[in-house]
């Protein structure tokens, strides 16, 4: 096996510490502003994407990534807080949709501000257009790439 190069190493490290440092500026920004944490954005921006409104928490997890667990217990204190609810799935009494309520469309909504501003502030702001560009080129690069 080949050893990592210098310069992989130093991508690899600021990489993680990059999406460290920004993700928890932008937590700030919505702790600041009194809202719930970017996760609980996520999650209701992508169940609001969903048909109907409505995604399968499988379909949440991999689009959210996080773990079950962790996405079991967000989707249980999210659905006491009114934000979404799980209905039957259609066919099949043992699976579950997820479905987005009208509260929480509007705490999505209401959250896009600050969320929007922050990640303008902390990447799109120390970024040019082209930048960005091929940033996003690079990361695609680096998810597409096979299991090895």
């Amino acid at each position: 096996m080949q050893e990592p190069s210098a310069a992989v190493i130093r991508a690899w490290g600021r990489l993680i510490r990059a999406e460290r440092t920004v993700v928890a500026r932008i937590e700030a920004e919505l702790k600041r502003a009194g809202f719930p944490s970017l996760h609980w954005y996520d999650v209701l921006l992508e169940v609001k994407r969903g048909p109907g409104g409505r995604l399968t928490p499988r379909e949440i997890e991999e689009a959210v990534l996080f773990e079950q667990y962790n996405l079991s217990r967000l989707l249980d204190r999210m659905e006491a807080e009114g934000l979404v609810r799980r209905i039957p799935f259609p066919g099949d009494k043992r699976r579950q949709l997820v479905e987005i309520t009208d509260e929480g469309r509007a705490l999505q909504e209401h959250m896009w501000p600050v969320y929007g501003a922050a990640i303008n502030r902390y990447f799109g702001d120390k970024l040019g257009e082209k930048e960005a560009g091929q940033l996003s080129a690079l990361l695609l690069k680096l998810l597409q790439s096979e299991n090895t």
